[in-house]
């Protein structure tokens, strides 16, 4: 093997802080980390370090929170760190010509789905959300596009009928982890992998989330709205209003081979067997787990127990009254 190498890393969240802990694992250098600007959470505002910078300060690496790289200053900062390369992994700051050119070797991005499908800020949600049965990880060599560069190496990764966001986010996260130290390697030892260009017209774009994409609209089909229920957890969550309260629905499934007339959004059955609402495709999806506000999420059944009277059958979810 050739010398450890000099490396920069830049990540935000938890995605990108178990890329780092690979790294941690390795024998290359870690000269540097950056991660976003600490932001304010939770009622008093107080500020919280991201993910990657709380492990970056743990295992005592320098840390930079440029609010932009495309400052003099802060890019004179990053070149006197003389990286070999530098790792990207969500970071959340666009890297301008002048950082891609600083390493030695470029800047290489650790993106979460197979491109170039799925480019941009969500790429595991919104495959969920589409009903993609595969994703999985592109090491990518960073250009100045938006996750357009060539590719390196790709692992794959199944998505099942069950995963939510919360879990693919973890099992791809681990695999991020596992294909940059791949694609490291063969660089160490000057057996690096070619480069593949992406084929443009295969490209799609994968939109930041909103709050407001997780209202549920029961009109939808049964399909498309568990694809939703599943894809907004962990993050915004799916909701729907129920006597002018906002209650947010973490899992839910269909039920198989049940059909209605009712209108879609109406609650067609509320016991002890299943809290049952039907949807736009005259299906049925059962609720599993459900939050009321200043609540917790809890099974139907526990709600049901406690709350009776707000979901009581025929009571219409949505935003009709």
């Amino acid at each position: 093997m050739d010398s450890p190498l000099r490396i920069i890393f830049a990540g935000t969240p938890v995605f990108a802080a178990e890329s780092l802990r690979a790294l941690l694992h390795t024998q290359h250098q870690v000269v540097g980390v950056y991660t976003q600007p600490d932001r304010p959470v939770g009622r008093g505002r107080e500020l919280k370090p991201s993910p990657v910078k709380e492990l970056a300060l743990a295992r005592k690496l320098p840390v930079f929170q440029p609010v932009s790289l495309r400052d003099n200053q802060a890019q004179a900062e990053l070149a006197e760190l003389e990286a070999d390369i530098m790792v990207v992994a969500a970071y959340g700051l666009i890297l301008p010509k002048a950082v891609l050119q600083t390493p030695r070797l470029g800047c290489i991005n650790v993106h979460g789905s197979l491109l170039p499908r799925w480019r941009g800020a969500a790429p595991i949600q919104r495959a969920i959300l589409t009903g993609d049965k595969e994703t999985g990880i592109t090491i990518m060599q960073m250009d100045e596009g938006l996750d357009t560069g060539a590719m390196l190496y790709k692992m794959a990764c199944p998505i099942s009928e069950h995963d939510t966001s919360a879990s693919l986010h973890d099992r791809l996260a681990f695999l991020g982890g596992d294909a940059l130290l791949t694609v490291l390697e063969a660089i160490e030892n000057d057996e690096p992998f070619a480069p593949q260009a992406q084929d443009n017209t295969l490209a799609t774009y994968a939109a930041k989330l909103s709050k407001e994409e997780g209202n549920i609209n029961w009109l939808a089909s049964a399909l498309d709205i568990t694809r939703a229920i599943r894809a907004f957890n962990a993050w915004p969550v799916a909701y729907t209003q129920v006597h002018g309260q906002t209650v947010r629905i973490w899992q839910a499934h269909i039920v198989v081979g049940e059909k209605t007339s009712a209108p879609a959004g109406m609650i067609i059955k509320a016991d002890k067997q299943g809290l049952w609402v039907a949807t736009g495709d005259n299906r049925v999806v059962a609720i599993d787990n459900l939050q009321l506000p200043n609540g917790k999420a809890l099974r139907y059944v526990d709600v049901l127990n406690s709350r009776k009277e707000l979901f009581e059958t025929g009571t219409h979810l949505g935003n009709k009254a």
